[in-house]
């Protein structure tokens, strides 16, 4: 039987419990006390009221001409709308300043920053990116390993690493690079540094052999070795 108590709808169930908003109706498990599929029973949590407070990401990117104050602006507004910084990648590249942030909140929070973020883009001319994700699953199949490289600068050097990996089915976590002058002949350097996920079906010692026969092939020299925790 349906009817309304003033603003509230209700349901009387078999068992004459009514429900309404403050205690929401959800299908019951086949044969759960009594129930049958397609019936309905009161609930003392809110689904809508879960959905809005659970935790979700979203990914920021954004990059402006380098000055004073980038880092706060952003991290400002992250605050304001009551989010959270959880992971953050910030670098100057060239001229320009770069941030990459992952960011974590409700609902409201998240639907804030995408309006706070595109006020805050067309006032300081910062190019800002936002992208809904979420949470990266646990690889229990992986193994994390450190890998660095310097060499004298040459190009393609990424390309080539990147496709070694790629060939063998291991996963990049991460990647920086960097150039500098050698320190004492001024002759131009350059470092890679990444940490790569290796699927545990691969023999490492025989993974590792072939990556440093390939950085031998390209005067690269090179350190394998497991991510200390």
């Amino acid at each position: 039987m349906q009817g309304s108590a003033g603003k509230y709808r209700y349901l009387k169930l078999p068992t004459g419990t009514v429900a309404s908003r403050s205690k929401p109706l959800v299908a019951a498990k086949a044969g759960a006390n009594g129930y049958t599929n397609g019936e309905l029973f009161a609930c003392d949590r809110d689904p809508l009221v879960e959905f809005a407070t659970m935790k979700q990401h979203i990914v920021i990117s954004a990059v402006g001409g380098d000055r004073v104050g980038m880092v706060h602006d952003l991290a400002k507004a992250v605050t304001d709308c009551g989010g959270s910084i959880s992971e953050s990648r910030m670098t100057s590249l060239g001229s320009e300043f770069a941030m990459l942030l992952l960011v974590t909140g409700n609902w409201h929070t998240l639907a804030k920053l995408e309006g706070e973020f595109k006020k805050l883009g067309d006032a300081s001319g910062m190019n800002i990116q936002l992208r809904r994700t979420e949470a990266r699953a646990a690889r229990n199949d992986m193994l994390p390993y450190s890998i660095d490289v310097v060499c004298l600068d040459q190009s393609g050097i990424v390309a080539g690493l990147s496709g070694f990996f790629s060939q063998r089915g291991v996963d990049i976590a991460e990647l920086s690079t960097r150039s500098y002058a050698a320190a004492h002949t001024g002759a131009p350097m350059f470092s890679v540094q990444l940490i790569v996920n290796v699927p545990s079906r691969l023999h490492i010692g025989v993974l590792r052999e072939e990556f440093m026969d390939f950085c031998d092939h390209l005067n690269l020299d090179a350190i394998f070795e497991p991510v200390k925790s």
